[in-house]
């Protein structure tokens, strides 16, 4: 793993309010700054010599004509290596009616704080309705994103539904049919 040596008075403000609420929620492991960058679940599994299933890979949607009124952010964490089923996402959390909707980069800044390639699972701006795709329990160990691209944190499954209190809920599309070779 190539890691960035900075100490925390050197940390991107995203990165520093995640490690904040890490600490403040007791969990053991601390941000850690990658010297390249990881926009995307396999440019953070490259870095990190993990699989790409271990990235736990932050998606946001935005929940148009939300119950509440203003549009919501709705966060779906799922392993790098699975697509997210929007219509299976859109059943459950637009229930009370709504839509699911794409989210644009100001959308995502504006709700999370963070930057798309760097949104962490926890210690966003506003709450957004979160859900944990089950396949990520296929693993002892993930790693998630805190708050910049170069920073991620590690844990485990359990660690995760703890620290957001979130649900876990089948929320992927089934991979793709493999075609039969000759």
């Amino acid at each position: 793993m190539s890691e960035a040596n900075l100490n925390p008075t050197e940390r991107p403000a995203g990165v520093q309010r995640v490690a904040d609420a890490l600490i403040a929620l007791g969990h053991p492991h601390a941000p850690v700054m990658l010297s390249d960058a990881a926009r995307t679940a396999q440019q953070a599994a490259d870095a990190l010599g993990v699989s790409l299933g271990q990235i736990a890979k932050s998606i946001i949607f935005r929940h148009k004509n939300h119950p509440a009124g203003d549009d919501v952010a709705v966060l779906v964490i799922t392993s790098g290596d699975l697509r997210v089923d929007e219509k299976k996402v859109q059943a459950i959390v637009c229930a009370a009616g709504g839509k699911l909707g794409r989210a644009d980069a100001d959308f995502v800044k504006t709700k999370t704080g963070f930057s798309i390639g760097g949104v962490s699972p926890l210690a966003h701006a506003t709450p957004p309705l979160t859900l944990i795709d089950n396949h990520l329990f296929r693993f002892s160990e993930i790693w998630a994103a805190a708050g910049h691209p170069h920073g991620v944190f590690r844990l485990s499954p359990s660690d995760l539904q703890t620290l957001t209190g979130a649900p876990v809920h089948d929320v992927t599309a089934p991979p793709p049919a493999q075609s039969a070779q000759p």
